[in-house]
């Protein structure tokens, strides 16, 4: 059983930066897939940023020049670090996992922490 919580969201102005934590227990980091997604009011959940479990990554299209992804294995911590904020970033934020080597699609995570809000103005 694997539980997150993720924490580190807030408002910023426009061109602000902010780095999102993602805090894992009840498993080890390694052989998960770990990911962040994000869901705006009338918008459908987008994948954001993946990391393998071989530390392989990946990012979506929305954001992609202004994100990225990580994590410390010491600390059981994935980590988003946004910069270059925009009103469009506004969303709900969630982290999630799946213990498999690697991950390309939304339905393939079965673990979801509870969001944390951002909102770029």
């Amino acid at each position: 059983h694997v539980q997150l919580v993720e924490s580190g969201g807030g408002s910023v102005q426009a061109g602000g930066s902010l780095r999102l934590s993602c805090e894992v227990s009840g498993s080890t980091r390694s052989g998960y897939c770990m990911a962040w997604f994000r869901q705006a009011p009338g918008k459908e959940r987008e994948g954001v940023a993946v990391i393998h479990a071989d530390g392989r990554t990946g990012y979506g299209d929305s954001a992609k020049d202004r994100l990225s992804i990580a994590k410390d294995n010491a600390t059981n911590t994935l980590y988003l670090q946004m910069k270059d904020l925009k009103p469009e970033d506004t969303a709900m934020y969630y982290c999630a996992a799946e213990p498999r080597t690697a991950c390309y699609a939304r339905d393939e995570f079965n673990y979801w922490g509870q969001g944390t809000q951002v909102t770029g103005s």
